[in-house]
């Protein structure tokens, strides 16, 4: 049997047997990396693959920042500043016509500015913005498709786990990615808000208007979210005059997330604690990921797939605009069947060479892939986020969040395309500032 052969079996096995055994991904990816690495080489050259691979990767230094930086966003989530957001949002928008589920999209990009995680914007914006949506009758399906949606900007707004771990593979500038994701991610949100406000014109019983707010009180709803923008501007403005690094970033980040809870008394010592437990249980997840990876990374190397179809992919006799296209929609589907994490880092090693290859900013692909694999955070049968917001708003039926969320579909493409079209949108920022 050749290489190839046993590298498309492997693949087969790891996508349509163990992932839909319900397989943790990392050790999914783990056990398929090294039973084939041993099959086409050795038992012992397995074992020391493996050995070297795990004390590579658990012993990366730069793997530090994803515990600081997952920290920081819990004691934000459990400190109770996800309310004082959506509260300053819900007064300045949400005296107009679906202003309630736009400022839904604001709070879930603000909170995504100091968190970071899909799941938890989903399930921080179920709980504080769906009950405010259900008092003034919003109806379940915009409601609950907004929420999903508007989770998703979690890992293109910086900092954003998955663009840490994207740097990390492919040894770009973890900064420069988080500036490329500040125009895609204001994008995005953008987008949504406009996408509230078209649902709302075609179904105009779905969203009503909420109460109208002074100015006075308007500017008084800033001050509850005045220190998470200091937070947020320490670690992006830190990082542009180089006063530490994305690991420091990370650090000073925590402590001041820490020390603003503890000091409002935001942060009891229950909340302390679960912020610990939640950031050791998601962190060693990714890293765990990030590790099951690098063994199948290290497998498909030894089958050769993955520069026989940068190969092929280059050889079309298509625009690079195709190709790219073709790549796309590759994640696309992709991320509708599987983590996207584990998507990403599967075919990082295949598709980063030959967007390199074309010609392509490695920023703007890092930033683009991401998000066009947030798609299948919202589409079945994954859906992470859909299944959280399902999971927590009870009473509503999942294939309506389903059908909440297929009216934000557009929008993704519509991101999409223009990044595509217009590569600035996440070039700019990065080269202005570096």
């Amino acid at each position: 049997m050749s290489a190839a052969m046993v590298g498309i079996i492997g693949i087969g096995l790891l996508l349509f047997v163990l992932f839909f055994l319900g397989m943790p991904v990392g050790l999914a990816m783990a056990l398929v990396g090294f039973g084939g690495f041993c099959y086409l080489v050795s038992f012992q050259a397995g074992l020391h693959m493996v050995s070297s691979v795990v004390w590579d990767t658990f012993s990366k230094y730069g793997l530090t920042v994803i515990p600081l930086f997952i920290f920081m966003g819990q004691v934000a989530f459990y400190s109770g500043v996800n309310a004082k957001l959506y509260t300053a949002a819900y007064k300045w928008v949400g005296h107009i016509r679906g202003g309630i589920a736009m400022a839904t999209v604001l709070a879930c990009a603000a909170f995504s500015a100091i968190c970071g995680s899909n799941a938890a914007t989903a399930a921080t914006m179920t709980t504080v913005a769906l009950p405010q949506m259900r008092k003034f009758n919003y109806d379940a399906r915009l409601s609950t498709g907004t929420i999903a949606c508007g989770s998703t900007l979690g890992v293109v707004i910086p900092p954003s786990v998955v663009l840490i771990v994207i740097g990390l593979s492919t040894e770009q500038s973890i900064a420069r990615l988080f500036y490329g994701g500040v125009g895609a991610g204001l994008l995005l949100m953008l987008l949504f808000m406009l996408s509230v406000a078209a649902i709302c014109r075609l179904h105009p019983g779905w969203g009503p208007v909420g109460p109208r707010f002074s100015l006075q009180e308007r500017l008084a709803s800033l001050k509850g979210a005045l220190e998470m923008v200091v937070l947020f501007l320490l670690v992006m403005l830190g990082l542009f005059y180089g006063v530490f690094t994305p690991t420091e970033a990370g650090a000073a980040g925590s402590f001041l997330a820490l020390a603003i809870a503890v000091g409002q008394g935001r942060l009891s010592w229950k909340g302390f604690i679960a912020s610990l437990s939640d950031t050791l249980r998601v962190s060693c997840m990714v890293i765990l990921i990030v590790a099951g990876a690098m063994i199948f990374g290290r497998f498909l190397a030894v089958t050769r797939i993955p520069f026989d179809i940068a190969d092929w992919v280059v050889s079309l006799n298509i625009p690079k605009a195709g190709i790219v296209g073709i790549i796309f929609l590759i994640y696309v589907i992709g991320g509708a069947v599987m983590d996207a994490l584990a998507l990403l880092l599967i075919t990082i090693p295949i598709f980063f060479p030959v967007a390199a290859e074309l010609g392509y900013d490695p920023v703007w692909f890092g930033v683009t892939i991401t998000v066009v694999t947030t798609l299948g955070a919202v589409t079945p049968p994954v859906g992470a986020t859909t299944y959280v917001v399902g999971g927590m708003a009870g009473d509503v039926p999942l294939e309506d969040v389903f059908r909440g969320v297929a009216y934000f579909l557009p929008a993704y493409f519509l991101c999409i395309l223009a990044l595509m079209l217009v590569p600035q949108i996440v070039t700019a920022l990065p080269n202005l500032l570096h």
